[in-house]
Order: structure tokens, then C-alpha cells, then sequence
């Protein structure tokens, strides 16, 4: 029997409008998120082309991208004017060890507060908010009384120390709300068969949260490399600067000199993107697979 091609054709119609549509609004949407990210990556965009541009050119008096030729020595003439090999060093040192232990303790505390009773679960997150709400000023006095007392004053122990605490009540917060996601059966039978409660965090917990290990760790590295109070107040000796604490005495060295600092503000930067970028990749996988033992 055949088919009467005039009973078809709005059918077709139909599905041919709607694939289109569905085109436009996917390009309206694109050419939307396209436009957001060009106004939020300009002023990176221009930080990198402003490195990049030779000092004994004058000051632009209009927009100039990426003007020829690129002077790529502005980054050495940077490490070469201070010691910034050292305090970018100095950086990494106390980011490699801050971050870890964020996560431990952080993760750790998590843990501890879905294993206890309700009421004391509930005072306990209570008192979490309560110090979120406390102004970081708050904290400078004591903590330098007790660095000065410990003998940590002028060196890098004094920016890893909060870390042993979860660096954040917000972290722990994080990592509670992940572990409350995990079914208590899982644990208890993980304990049942010989696993012990650090066994329990490590093997079944922490790789179910991977979405928040993720994150915690992001937000921490990018709290301690760009920390510049806490170095500020405790560091008295140059060896120990970090690179905040260094690209500000590079301002005040060359103030007007806005290539160089150009360069130190997007080595200040870099790390922070390129961690970005990758623990998005892994913050999807995380995702993913979350999504997937969820179902």
C-alpha cells in the first residue's frame, strides 16, 4: 500500500522545524556562552599580551593585542630582578604540603561527623558555621601569639599550620555532605569484614567523593598560592617570601614598569589555570562515576 505524500509532508514539515530550532537555540546558546567567556578571559587575554610587549615601547593610547615583536625576554628580566626563583619555590613548598593535608584533615573531620550521634553531629556543624562567621582579622593576633610561643614566626610552618585543622570549617562542611551521600550499609559492611574505620575512609568514602576531593583540593591550592596576609604577617627574613609577598615588592621596585609585572602577574597566574583546567577533567570523571554507582 503505498503511502499519499500529502498526508506526509507536515509530518516532515514539523520534524524539519523542529530540528531547526533546536539548531538555532544550540547556536543562540553557544554564541551566549562564547560571549561570557570572552568578557570574563579578556583581562587575562590582555594581561598576557601587555607581558609580552617591549619595555621601550611607550604606553598604548588605544587597544593593541599582541604587538610585534613579542618580547619574550620580559620573563627572565622578572626572575633576574629579584630572587622570584627562590619565592616561587618557597610557594610550591608550602602549596605541596598545605594541600595534602587540607584534604586529610579535612576528609578525616567529614568522616568523624557522619559516625557520631545526631545531637553532637548537629553541634558540631553549628559550631563549623558559627567559625565561618568569624572575620579572618579576628585570627591574626592569636595566631601570631601562638606562632611566637611554638617558634614559628619567619618560617614556612607558620602558612602550612592551618592546614592541620582542615584549613576551613567549609571544607570539612564539603566533605560531611559527601560522606552523608554514602549509604551506612556500605560501611558497616565494609567493618564487618575486617576494615577498619582509616580502611573505611580510604577505600570506600574518599573514592565516592571524588567530586569534592576534587574541589576542596582546587579551593585550597588556590587559597595557599595566592595567600599574600599570612606571609605578610609572619615572614620577616626575603629567603622565606612567597611569590604574592614577592610580585608586591616587584611593584614597589618597578612601579611604573607595567610589562614586568605583567610577566609576574601571569606567573602568578598559569599555576592557577592550569590546575583549573585539569581538575575540571577530573572533577567530570568524578561525576560521572558518582552518577553511575548512584544508579
Amino acid at each position: 500500500m503505498k503511502s499519499n505524500p500529502t498526508v506526509l509532508a507536515p509530518g516532515y514539515r514539523f520534524k524539519a522545524w523542529l530540528t531547526a530550532k533546536r539548531m538555532i537555540g544550540r547556536l543562540l546558546a553557544s554564541l551566549a556562552l562564547g560571549a561570557v567567556l570572552f568578557v570574563f578571559a579578556f583581562p587575562l587575554l590582555w594581561m598576557c599580551s601587555y607581558s609580552l610587549r617591549s619595555t621601550d615601547l611607550p604606553s598604548p593610547i588605544q587597544f593593541e593585542l599582541f604587538v610585534l615583536p613579542l618580547a619574550w625576554d620580559n620573563y627572565a628580566r622578572v626572575l633576574n630582578t629579584l630572587p622570584l626563583t627562590r619565592y616561587l619555590w618557597n610557594s610550591v613548598l608550602v602549596v605541596g604540603a598545605a594541600v595534602p593535608l587540607t584534604l586529610i584533615a579535612a576528609s578525616w573531620a567529614g568522616l568523624a561527623l557522619t559516625q557520631v550521634s545526631a545531637r553532637v553531629r548537629v553541634a558540631l556543624l553549628l559550631m563549623s558555621i558559627a567559625l565561618l562567621l568569624v572575620p579572618a582579622p579576628a585570627l591574626w593576633l592569636p595566631r601570631f601569639i601562638l606562632y611566637t610561643r611554638l617558634g614559628w614566626i619567619n618560617t614556612l610552618f607558620a602558612l602550612i599550620a592551618p592546614a592541620l585543622m582542615g584549613s576551613s570549617p567549609f571544607y570539612v562542611i564539603m566533605f560531611y555532605i559527601a560522606f552523608a551521600r554514602v549509604p551506612i550499609d556500605l560501611i558497616e559492611s565494609a567493618q564487618l569484614e575486617g576494615a577498619n574505620l582509616l580502611q573505611v575512609w580510604s577505600r570506600v568514602a574518599l573514592p565516592l567523593a571524588r567530586p569534592t576531593l576534587v574541589a576542596v583540593a582546587v579551593l585550597s591550592f588556590v587559597f595557599y598560592w595566592s595567600n599574600f596576609i599570612d606571609p605578610f604577617l609572619y615572614l620577616r627574613s626575603e629567603a622565606n617570601f612567597t611569590l604574592p609577598v614577592g610580585i608586591q615588592t616587584l611593584q614597589a621596585v618597578m612601579r611604573s614598569n607595567w610589562p614586568l609585572l605583567m610577566a609576574a602577574a601571569v606567573m602568578m597566574a598559569a599555576p592557577v589555570l592550569v590546575v583549573f583546567l585539569l581538575a575540571q577533567r577530573l572533577f567530570l570523571q568524578g561525576e560521572i562515576t558518582l552518577a553511575r554507582w548512584l544508579r
